[in-house]
């Protein structure tokens, strides 16, 4: 779809604007790279090379006339991954280009593709920086993940009639209503668009709500489903336990007070339950010796999976310390707790863990993902906890009474595998581009 197609023209001051809105990130961006060239010095030299990737320095495309996924961070990458390796498989001669926003997404992409994408991070959003970039990628069409729409983004690719298309799209209530109170940036952003895959009816209305009009929408459903059915095997031999009969409770996605908590409860349980084995995975790998500073300070034994191939008998806690790992440790837990959510973050994936028939914690932070929450709780699967003393008397009963743990996770998997078909609906919409 053109923009010509579109009949679409922004008013010279919806233009002006942006134009003023340019001119806030160009002031704010020095102090952007400063902050990069700091962070930097604690980071590889492979992301020190790459910086100036932000400023659309980017490597050439292998072959133009490509497809081009931006994709945020992790999650974005997982939720992708389902798609692009669909793609892949159904035109192997396309071009496929990943960006990404975060040095975590970045691992994510490489661990999952390897070098059959073309992969850098996406620049600010600069027009030069964004139209540098697209000319030397050359993309047939342009498709972001979820969330993070950025005007000048948008518009380059509208200026070269690259249809730009927002798959498995992500509209909360509150970025509907900060949109909607800056329409004179955010309405031509979304006039430009080619289409919009929503993920739920939530964000289904509120693209409504903005004003996108219903020919450009197409109520898909969580393509998460999809990715979570297809979720491989986890590499043999990641976790080794001298005990085999070893229960074992992951806490994924953690966030700063979460670990504390289930470090909180765990204590408590350990008492009745001595072979109990507590894996933390922290969201972000900067956060990993502060993890490990707190477990120290309980007194548990612990051990770092970079620097163990074997978790012993009289080890009481596994902390997570590399990238790429945690559906490894969920394929072969008893239980699961999903962080983000008793921290206010919104909540992260819940279907992983359901994929491997967990049953699953979460708090109550839940509005990244509310009709999968939603779901998955109606099922009997999730249970909301909001304390410490909530999740150990959770805990305790499914220990306790290991077959209303089994019930609830076999619950979650059959929700998983009822909601599985946002793939190809984003497909169909692909295909008519």
């Amino acid at each position: 779809m053109s923009k010509h197609a579109t009949d679409y023209s922004p008013k010279w001051y919806q233009d002006a604007f942006r134009w003023f809105y340019s001119l806030l990130l160009v002031l704010i961006i020095p102090f952007a790279f400063v902050n990069l060239v700091r962070r930097g010095s604690t980071r590889s030299q492979e992301y020190n090379r790459r910086r100036f990737e932000r400023f659309g320095f980017v490597a050439h495309a292998p072959k133009p006339d490509g497809y081009l996924f931006h994709c945020v961070s992790v999650g974005e990458v997982v939720a992708a991954s389902v798609l692009i390796k669909r793609i892949m498989a159904e035109q192997p001669e396309r071009q496929i280009t990943v960006t990404t926003t975060t040095p975590t997404g970045s691992a994510r992409v490489r661990s999952i593709f390897g070098d059959t994408v073309h992969h850098f991070y996406l620049p600010y959003d600069l027009h030069m920086a964004m139209a540098g970039m697209l000319k030397r990628i050359e993309p047939r069409a342009v498709f972001i993940t979820e969330v993070e729409l950025w005007p000048n983004f948008i518009h380059a690719c509208w200026k070269r009639d690259i249809p730009v298309m927002v798959v498995n799209a992500r509209m909360t209530d509150r970025s509907a209503s900060r949109y909607h109170k800056f329409p004179i940036l955010f309405e031509p952003m979304l006039c430009k668009l080619s289409h919009v895959c929503a993920q739920g009816e939530r964000d289904y209305a509120n693209y409504r709500f903005l004003g996108m009009p219903e020919t450009k929408l197409t109520l898909t459903n969580n393509i998460k489903f999809d990715q979570a059915s297809a979720q491989g095997s986890a590499p043999t031999g990641f976790l080794q336990l001298e005990h085999s009969q070893r229960k074992i409770v992951v806490a994924g996605s953690t966030h700063d007070p979460e670990e504390t908590l289930l470090l909180g409860a765990y204590q408590t349980l350990k008492r009745q339950h001595p072979t109990l084995l507590l894996v933390l995975v922290p969201r972000h790998p900067e956060r990993f010796e502060q993890v490990a500073r707190l477990i120290g300070k309980t007194g548990l034994s612990f051990t770092q999976s970079a620097q163990a191939n074997e978790v012993s008998s009289n080890c009481d806690v596994l902390l997570v310390n590399e990238m790429g790992k945690l559906n490894a440790v969920y394929s072969v837990a008893d239980m699961a707790f999903v962080g983000g959510s008793i921290a206010d973050r919104g909540g992260h994936n819940a279907l992983e863990p359901a994929a491997y028939k967990l049953p699953v914690i979460m708090g109550p932070n839940t509005y990244n993902n509310p009709v999968i929450c939603a779901r998955l709780a109606e099922a009997g699967a999730l249970h909301i906890v909001d304390s410490q003393q909530a999740i150990e008397a959770l805990l305790g009963n499914w220990l306790t009474n290991p077959q209303a743990a089994r019930t609830a996770g076999d619950a979650g998997f059959h929700e998983l595998s009822k909601n599985s078909g946002a793939l190809n609906k984003t497909m169909n919409v692909i295909n008519r581009l």
